[in-house]
Formats: structure tokens, C-alpha cells, sequence
């Protein structure tokens, strides 16, 4: 077997465990999740460096502390990506692409050849924060541009969340 097969066959496992998570998931929440994005996004207000405050756990932020994001617009509709975090001593860097779409708040993100759907749920009247999801409830951040959250804001962000139909038993509150 060639190294490139063994790669195509590692990239077809992963999609295949993805596609079986997302199902798995959305059945799990009876498919009552809310995903409406905000009503209209103001790119320019939006690019910048974004702070994690919570996220629900995956594999590829398992164990980083200090996360950022920075968003940097490259062209009409598009957005470079760029996570930023640190673990086990290391900072570990990730780029990827965003596209506007059709729907206001929704994105199309890839990162490794893989896109998903990136909704803004929510964004602060001075766009001090953010509330990001995916297609179910496996994949939320919640960012500010500040490396720490005031409670009260968090709270109200929170109890949203939990109407919207989102568990939040598993989020983790990220060290920064």
C-alpha cells in the first residue's frame, strides 16, 4: 500500500466518523436546536482577534489553553482564519478560509480540505462578543474581544443558549 493511499484512506475514515457524529448528534437533540443566525454581519466590525471563552470540546482544541482567533478578510465574501492556542508548551496555529453565503450570519468555513457550517448566533450590540455554532449542538464558541468575559453578559449568553436548545453540561471554559 502507498503512503498516499494510506492518506486518502485516513481522510475518507475521518469524513465517514464525521457525517456518523453529526448524525448521532442531531438525533440526540431530537433535531429542536436553534440555529438561526443573526440578521445581518457587519464583516468589517467582525474581523479581528477574538478571544475563546467556552467551547465544546473536540478533538482538534482537545487540551489548548489561551485560544484566539483572528479573522482577516482576503477578498469579496472571504475571510482567512487563523486559531491560535497553546498546548503542552507549544503555540499551534491553524489556518483556514471563510465564505459568506446566501443566509446573513452563516458562513462556510474549511479548514484541511473539510467545510462547515459556521452560524453567528448572536453578536454583541458593539460587537464586543460572539456566539458561533455549527449544524448541531457539538459545535459552539463563544468569543469576545477581550481575553476575559464580564459574568452578567456571560450569564444572559448562556440562558439564550439554553432556549435555543443547546446542552452546555460539556463546555469548557477556556483558560486564557
Amino acid at each position: 500500500m502507498t503512503a498516499k493511499m494510506i492518506l486518502w484512506g485516513i481522510v475518507a475514515l475521518g469524513g465517514l466518523s464525521l457525517l456518523l457524529f453529526t448524525t448521532s448528534t442531531m438525533a440526540s437533540t431530537g433535531g429542536r436546536l436553534d440555529t438561526t443566525t443573526v440578521t445581518s454581519l457587519d464583516l468589517d466590525r467582525y474581523k479581528g482577534v477574538w478571544y475563546e471563552i467556552a467551547r465544546k470540546p473536540h478533538f482538534f482544541e482537545k487540551g489548548m489553553t489561551r485560544v484566539k482567533t483572528t479573522y482577516t478578510p482576503i477578498g469579496e465574501g472571504k475571510i482567512e482564519v487563523r486559531n491560535e492556542g497553546f498546548k503542552n508548551g507549544k503555540t499551534k496555529v491553524t489556518k483556514g478560509t471563510a465564505r459568506t453565503t446566501d443566509v446573513p450570519g452563516r458562513l462556510k468555513v474549511t479548514f484541511f480540505l473539510f467545510p462547515a457550517q459556521y452560524n453567528v448566533l448572536e453578536v454583541g450590540p458593539d460587537y464586543s462578543y460572539a456566539v458561533v455554532g455549527g449544524s448541531n449542538d457539538s459545535y459552539l464558541w463563544i468569543l469576545s474581544r477581550t481575553p476575559q468575559m464580564d459574568p452578567a453578559t456571560l450569564d444572559g449568553i448562556f440562558e439564550r443558549l439554553r432556549t435555543r436548545g443547546y446542552d452546555l453540561s460539556d463546555l469548557i471554559m477556556v483558560e486564557q
